[in-house]
């Protein structure tokens, strides 16, 4: 039981499971085809790109991914960032 929840470090943040350090290993590597890392998501996490995403931006928002992959982590919230302004120009632009 006590394996399912990570253990605090001594900076009292949790440290992160095996498959979140393997989501961010895995989001280090560069692709040149879209397609090609959904399938891969497939393959190595079991589970759809749309699930792969929202688990990712839930852990990119977690202190232990930041403590582990500090520069990842920050280039990964600044991407975010930029497609929900993205988003909002255009929703805002459609409105006018």
């Amino acid at each position: 039981m006590a394996a399912a929840h990570p253990l605090p470090t001594p900076s009292g943040t949790a440290e992160l499971s095996d498959r979140d350090a393997e989501i961010l290993a895995f989001e280090r590597q560069w692709w040149k085809y879209a397609g090609a890392k959904e399938t891969a998501i497939r393959e190595l996490f079991d589970m759809s790109a749309t699930r792969y995403y929202q688990v990712l931006n839930a852990l990119i928002d977690e202190p232990a991914a930041l403590a582990a992959e500090p520069m990842l982590v920050k280039r990964l919230r600044r991407m975010r960032s930029v497609r929900q302004r993205e988003r909002s120009a255009r929703r805002l632009g459609h409105d006018l």
